[in-house]
C-alpha cells in the first residue's frame, strides 16, 4: 500500500513537469521550423532575378521537348555561361551531363533540370568544417577592395555575431580613409559594439594591435579587423595586408583566426580575379558575397567555390542589419530553383 502511494505522488508530482517540458520542447521546434522557411522565403524573393534569368529560361528551354540533342545541351550550356557559373565550372558539368545522356542514364528533359540541381549542389558543398569563432578572442580579419560594402558587411557580421550570444569588437584598420573609420564608428553607435580607432593615416598594423589588446583586456569574444581597399601609391596594399597578419599573430597566438573576403556579386567573374590576388597574399579563409539580391547572375557562387576552393561563409541579400546570412548550400540552391 506504501509502495503504491508513493507511486502515485510520484507520479502526479512530476507529469505536470514532464508535460510542460514536452510542450516547450515542442514549440522550440516550431519557432526553429518556421524561422528556416522564413529565411529560405526571403532568400527566394532576394535571388529573384538570378531565378528569373537562370531557371524560367531552363523551364522555357525544355518546355515541349520530349528527348535530349546535341541542341538542347548547347542552348542549355549557354544559360548556365551568361548565369556567370564561369566556363571551367560550365564545361565540368556538362561534360558529366554528356556522359550520362550517352549512357542513355538521362533520356528525359526534365531530368537534365533535376540532374543540373544535385551537380551544382555538389560542386558548392566543399565539405569545410562550420564556423565555431572559438577560442576567445576569436579573430576575424576582412580584406577587400573598396565599393565592395565591406565596412557595412562588417558591421552586419558584428550584429550578427551578437544575436548570437558573442561579445563583439571592432577594430577600424582601414586609416587611408577618414570615412572608412567614420562608418564603422557610426555603425558600431548603432549596434552597440565598441569600435576601437586611431586618426586617418596611422599606422593600420598599430591599430590592429590596440584592438587585439583591448579585446583581451575586456575578454571580447569576437574581433573584426577593418583594413584598407586602396593605400596609397607609395605603400603597396598586400604588403601591409601581411604586415597586419604578422602583428595579430605576435599579439595572440594562431591569429587571425579567419581571413574574409568580401566579393561583390555584380562585379561577375571580376570577383574571382580579386579573390585570387588576395588568397595569394593573405591566405583567405572564407568568402562574404554581397549584392546577391540586386544580380541576375548569381551563378557566380558556383563558379567561386568550384573554381577557388575557398567556403562562402556568408551572404548578402539586402540592405538590412539582418541580411546578412551564414551560407548555406542547401538554402541557397532551393531558392533558386524553386517556382
Amino acid at each position: 500500500m506504501l509502495k503504491d502511494w508513493l507511486k502515485k505522488k510520484f507520479t502526479n508530482q512530476t507529469t505536470p513537469s514532464k508535460d510542460k517540458e514536452n510542450q516547450e520542447v515542442s514549440e522550440k521546434k516550431e519557432e526553429k521550423n518556421k524561422e528556416e522557411a522564413n529565411i529560405l522565403a526571403r532568400l527566394k524573393e532576394r535571388l529573384g532575378k538570378t531565378r528569373q534569368n537562370f531557371v524560367k529560361q531552363i523551364d522555357q528551354l525544355i518546355k515541349g521537348r520530349t528527348s535530349i540533342d546535341q541542341e538542347l545541351l548547347e542552348e542549355l550550356e549557354e544559360i548556365l555561361v551568361t548565369a556567370d557559373m564561369g566556363i571551367t565550372t560550365v564545361e565540368e558539368i556538362f561534360e558529366q551531363l554528356r556522359t550520362e545522356v550517352s549512357k542513355a542514364e538521362l533520356k528525359e528533359p526534365e531530368q537534365l533540370k533535376t540532374r543540373l540541381k544535385k551537380l551544382l549542389l555538389d560542386k558548392l558543398d566543399i565539405n569545410i568544417p562550420p564556423l565555431q569563432f572559438t577560442p576567445n578572442p576569436f579573430v576575424i580579419l576582412v580584406v577587400g577592395v573598396n565599393g565592395v560594402g565591406k565596412t557595412t558587411t562588417i558591421a552586419k557580421l558584428a550584429y550578427y555575431l551578437k544575436q548570437q550570444g558573442k561579445s563583439v569588437l571592432m577594430v577600424a584598420s582601414d586609416t587611408f580613409r577618414a570615412a572608412a573609420i567614420e562608418q564603422l564608428e557610426t555603425w558600431g553607435k548603432k549596434i552597440d559594439v565598441p569600435v576601437i580607432k586611431h586618426g586617418p593615416g596611422a599606422d593600420p598594423s598599430a591599430v590592429c594591435f590596440d584592438g587585439l589588446e583591448a579585446a583581451k583586456n575586456r575578454k571580447i569574444d569576437v574581433v573584426i579587423v577593418d583594413t584598407a581597399g586602396r593605400l596609397h601609391t607609395k605603400v603597396n596594399l598586400m604588403e601591409e595586408l601581411k604586415k597586419i597578419k604578422r602583428v595579430a599573430s605576435r599579439k595572440i597566438e594562431g591569429a587571425p583566426h579567419e581571413v574574409f573576403l568580401v566579393l561583390d556579386a555584380t562585379t561577375g567573374q571580376n570577383a574571382i580575379s580579386q579573390a585570387k590576388l588576395f588568397h595569394e597574399a593573405v591566405d583567405v579563409t572564407g568568402l562574404i558575397l554581397t549584392k546577391l539580391d540586386g544580380t541576375a547572375k548569381g551563378g557566380i557562387v558556383v563558379s567561386i567555390t568550384n573554381q577557388l576552393k575557398i567556403p562562402i561563409r556568408f551572404i548578402g541579400i539586402g540592405e538590412k542589419m539582418e541580411d546578412l546570412k551564414p551560407f548555406n548550400p542547401q538554402e541557397f540552391i532551393e531558392a533558386i530553383f524553386e517556382k
